[in-house]
């Protein structure tokens, strides 16, 4: 079951909010992020469509609206993104996307499990989910950065390993070749 409300972002409430500019319920920029203005957009929506007026983007709204989600796309950006933020908040914007692009790397790489999820969570692989970082709440730009990386930019060049040279304990890491060096992070 999907469910977007206030707080919740990502690229189904691009979608939701882009439907309701289309309808003419919603009249601030598309940005992904579900404030004030989605929420009475979303109200407006439903008084007007004979649904209960609760501001919560459900099923039955979505449906109406002509939503598909694609609970799979949105459970993997929610990851990237919590991975991002997770490892890389306080970086540069180009190395956040990078990050995110060393994730989906791996994605397509016979070396790594096939999921984000899978390669997010594979044991030792990121200090973030080690740490419990990877459970704090990421911000508008790790969104972003998660939605770049998914989009095709990647800055790495087909990384599939990033550090931070200054605070880097494994041996074997510095094993591997690096290409180039964004903010804190080398990647390789």
């Amino acid at each position: 079951m999907a469910v977007y409300y206030w707080g919740s972002s990502g690229s189904t409430v691009a979608k939701i909010q882009q439907r309701l500019k289309d309808l003419g319920y919603y009249s601030d920029n598309v940005d992904g992020i579900f404030g004030e203005n989605t929420y009475y957009a979303v109200n407006s929506f439903q008084e007007a469509n004979g649904i209960t007026t609760d501001g919560i983007a459900g099923n039955t709204t979505l449906e109406r609206l002509g939503i598909t989600v694609n609970e799979s796309l949105e459970n993997d950006l929610n990851i990237l993104a919590s991975a991002i933020y997770g490892e890389g908040r306080g970086e540069p914007y180009t190395g956040q996307v990078a990050i995110g692009s060393v994730i989906l790397n791996r994605v397509e790489s016979d070396q790594f499990p096939n999921t984000v999820s899978n390669v997010v969570y594979q044991s030792g692989a990121f200090d973030s989910v080690r740490d419990g970082q990877i459970n704090l709440t990421p911000n508008d730009t790790a969104y972003r950065a998660a939605l770049d990386a998914i989009n095709g930019w990647d800055p790495t060049d087909g990384a599939l390993y990033f550090w931070n040279p200054s605070t880097a304990t494994s041996k074997w890491i510095w094993s591997i070749p690096i290409k180039l060096q964004i903010g804190r992070h080398v990647f390789g």
